[in-house]
């Protein structure tokens, strides 16, 4: 008989475990859905379930604890043909809660089977989400202060529009598996379990105990009707068949000769509003018309309306691997904050660098040659200094002249911003140090 189960490493569990009884079952669950091997995804993580990704003969997907729901996520989105299955035990059920919630909120077709026998069997028996009060466990008293978590109920209030408890020990098992993954839908099953490495040791319980104990419980069987909803695939790819497609990128052409053949790194150091990291996209904009790489990094704080704003820049007519700042060539010296957050790389100015630096502010001593200009006494405001000073360096040819800096403005910029910006440029030249 044809078989799911991977011959070359079969199913290794503890003498009893109910895992041994799942996978049989879902085994036979794929055979009764005729469906074959490479059809299939088994997405798990940590623990006893996290086995089964080797004990099928499909396509398998193993990783970190609790995140299974979100790789599974992933590939239903870029393969829907595929059936997805994860396994997950109670562990990693509350380790990845809120990939559950998530997952239920959004109703992806993919199905999950949770193996909940109560404890973290592989790592020493200790309480998990699900361990009843009464139990005794590895990590001593924890469980007893703790209320376990109903997870039908936290899912079936989540939104998961497929919700069954069941016992590992049902007869039909497969047959309630496979309705679950031939739902179109978040389809969940809780299926309750021995765990004889662990749990069993100190807490009696039987596959009778195990029913009992379900029976007790409000019934989650199938379908949840408030939760019926369209699957989240097939809506998204809906809803994102109708939006406007997205620009295509800007190909900046070289247009210029660079000024340079070396690696250049420049920093612009300023506060909140003065426009620093646009300074930096036009300066990178600029290297790129004359046919050189760049690159841009940016320091801010969360605040983005107020603190320091400092910029990193560096052009190259080579690759650039390495995008930190060790020997600026250049500073725009044009705030107190960003002065302040930068502090340290002064020192290693060297004579030829180049400092502009606002005559209100104060740098640390620095060797190099120090351009002092007062922008308030020229009537610059202080969210056009950045870009007066960008013209400056034009004005004499450091890393950018004013035909590259033209072009990138009108990358940058279009309409009336546009002119207003060339303005600004063209006064600028009437400066005076």
């Amino acid at each position: 008989m044809h078989s799911f189960i991977n011959s070359s490493r079969p199913p290794a569990y503890c003498p009893g475990c109910s895992h041994e009884v799942v996978t049989r079952a879902l085994d036979k669950a794929f055979l009764q859905m005729g469906i074959h091997e490479n059809q299939v995804v088994i997405v798990s993580d940590i623990g006893c379930s996290g086995l089964f990704d080797t004990f099928f003969k499909t396509h398998a997907f193993h990783g970190l604890h609790g995140r299974a729901l979100t790789y599974a996520t992933g590939i239903k989105l870029a393969r829907p043909d595929l059936h997805v299955v994860v396994t997950m035990g109670d562990g990693g059920l509350g380790i990845g809660g809120a990939h559950l919630l998530s997952t239920c909120r959004r109703n992806i077709d993919i199905t999950l089977l949770i193996l909940n026998n109560f404890n973290y069997g592989m790592t020493g028996g200790q309480f998990s989400a699900t361990t009843p009060q009464d139990a005794l466990v590895g990590s001593g008293f924890l469980n007893q202060i703790e209320k376990p978590m109903d997870a039908c109920r936290v899912m079936r209030a989540a939104g998961a529009s497929y919700v069954t408890r069941i016992s590992a020990y049902q007869g039909d098992l497969s047959t309630e598996m496979e309705q679950a993954i031939r739902f179109n839908g978040f389809s969940t099953m809780d299926i309750w379990g021995i765990c004889p490495g662990r749990y069993t040791r100190q807490n009696k319980t039987t596959f009778k105990t195990i029913q009992t104990s379900i029976d007790s419980l409000p019934s989650y069987h199938g379908p949840v009707p408030e939760n019926l909803r369209e699957e989240y695939g097939k809506h998204y790819r809906e809803k994102a068949s109708t939006q406007k497609p997205l620009p295509t990128p800007i190909n900046v052409a070289k247009k210029f000769p660079a000024l340079f053949h070396d690696r250049k790194e420049i920093l612009i150091l300023g506060s909140a509003g003065q426009r620093i990291v646009t300074a930096g996209e036009i300066l990178c904009y600029a290297g790129l018309t004359a046919g050189l790489h760049a690159t841009q990094k940016n320091d801010y704080p969360i605040t983005v309306l107020r603190g320091h704003s400092a910029c990193d820049v560096i052009l190259s007519p080579n690759k650039i691997d390495y995008a930190g700042i060790t020997v600026p060539d250049v500073i725009l010296a044009l705030g107190q904050e960003g002065i302040d957050r930068k502090k340290t790389i002064f020192s290693s100015c060297t004579d030829d660098t180049f400092v502009l630096v606002d005559s209100k502010a104060e740098i640390p001593d620095c060797r190099g040659t120090i351009l002092s200009i007062d922008f308030k006494g020229k009537k610059i405001k202080r969210q056009d200094m950045a870009m007066v000073a960008l013209s400056l360096l034009a004005q004499q040819e450091r890393l950018i002249h004013q035909d590259l800096l033209e072009a990138a403005l009108r990358i940058r910029f279009k309409g009336a911003t546009l002119e207003k910006v060339l303005e600004l440029v063209r006064k600028s030249r009437e400066l005076r140090s």
